[in-house]
């Protein structure tokens, strides 16, 4: 599961708990004017393709960590495809953060 806070014109997007361990990255630190949108997920993740690079992924229990995927490099963490939240980025490693989050309400409200 990830934290999402709004510090300035940054966004923290904390790894909790033992996610940490099988995302191998603990925290991802993203300026503001990279953030294009955060959205949802609508069933846009309902299955899984990607190369692991490092991270962790055993069907229908976790996906987590960086992964390679048509386009670039995305950062994945979740358990729970209902708690889904989606971020999608400009000028960095990544390309999307797929990312699992207690309250999906209350974390879109962050990126407003």
């Amino acid at each position: 599961m990830v934290q999402v806070t709004k510090e300035n014109n940054d966004f923290k997007f904390q790894i909790k708990g033992l996610h940490k361990l099988w995302a191998v990255k603990s925290e991802i630190n993203i300026p503001a004017e990279h953030i294009v949108k955060a959205y949802r997920n609508e069933d846009e993740i309902s299955s899984f393709v990607g190369i692991r690079m490092p991270g962790t992924h055993i069907p229908g229990i976790i996906t987590a960590g960086s992964f390679m995927v048509d386009g670039g490099t995305i950062f994945c963490d979740f358990s729970n495809r209902d708690n889904l939240v989606i971020v999608e980025l400009k000028d960095e490693k990544y390309k999307r953060l797929v990312i699992e989050v207690e309250n999906v309400s209350e974390t879109l409200k962050v990126f407003q």
